[in-house]
């Protein structure tokens, strides 16, 4: 049984409408490679110190999907827009 990948990222938003086209952009690599997001925005509480503006939790079919998503020309593509907008904290992970 192949284990689900994952990408985690706690972003701090400098420019939100850059941001905003970054998010328009990367639709193209998520749908290609599957992602399904299990977070995105929405409340959050930073009980240990700040985490963040924005946290997004997305999941893939597997660790590998999830990498070849980071890997493509199409989300790299997005991440050049994304570059000067927003500091990420970004992980890319394979569940248990």
């Amino acid at each position: 049984m192949t284990k689900k990948g994952y990408w985690m990222a706690m972003v701090d938003i400098d420019d939100a409408e850059t941001y905003r086209r970054y998010v328009e952009a990367n639709a193209a690599a998520f749908e290609k490679y599957g992602a399904r997001f299990l977070v995105r925005g929405g409340r959050h509480d930073d009980p240990e110190g700040p985490s963040g503006d924005r946290h997004v939790v997305i999941e893939f079919e597997s660790y590998e999907t999830a990498l070849a998503c980071y890997r493509s020309p199409e989300y790299q593509a997005a991440a050049r827009i994304r570059a000067p907008a927003a500091r990420v904290r970004f992980a890319i992970v394979e569940g248990v």
